[in-house]
């Protein structure tokens, strides 16, 4: 589970994970953008590509046997039980990663060079980035700063993470 503000590398990493691990690809940004094209009344859609994500990450793990690697900012303390959560319930590892860009230059720089979307939505500013709730997380997990690493360092420093983890759960080495 990959969190963070936008533009510290999320979508980047997430993908590129996926990618080689033959995972399933869950990212909210896509979900919900679906949902609002969906809707003529212009109304929020709340928590529901949050909800779209768990049911699919679920469905997933408990039924297929996937990995699935979820791309989301994750703001809330909530959004990232729910995911615990559902590791739990289907008895798989979980691994919590939050990206960060300390260097404020180089995050806002990411933010207003991203590429236009394209499915025509506006593009983020770095005003929302700056405004957006983000509670601090109140575990243990993986915390990696993208300012001071290139994406294939990030990724390698997550790979092997990841596999020393699950070579020490299972007893392998």
């Amino acid at each position: 589970m990959f969190a963070g503000l936008p533009g510290t590398g999320k979508t980047t990493l997430a993908r590129a994970l996926a990618d080689e691990r033959n995972a399933v690809y869950l990212r909210i940004d896509t979900i919900e953008r679906a949902l609002h094209q969906g809707r003529t009344d212009g109304e929020d859609i709340g928590p529901a590509g949050y909800l779209v994500a768990y049911a699919l990450a679920k469905e997933n793990l408990r039924r297929h046997g996937r990995i699935v690697v979820a791309d989301a900012v994750n703001p809330l303390k909530a959004t990232r039980d729910a995911w615990r959560e559902i590791a739990k319930a289907v008895t798989c590892p979980l691994f919590e990663i939050e990206l960060i860009c300390s260097d404020r230059d180089e995050h806002r720089r990411r933010i207003e060079t991203r590429p236009v979307e394209e499915d025509g939505s506006l593009p983020l500013t770095w005003q929302h980035v700056i405004d957006r709730f983000y509670e601090p997380w109140d575990r243990p997990h993986r915390l990696i700063d993208t300012a001071k690493r290139s994406p294939e360092q990030a990724l390698t420093e997550i790979r092997r993470w990841i596999d020393s983890d699950v070579s020490a759960s299972t007893g392998h080495r």
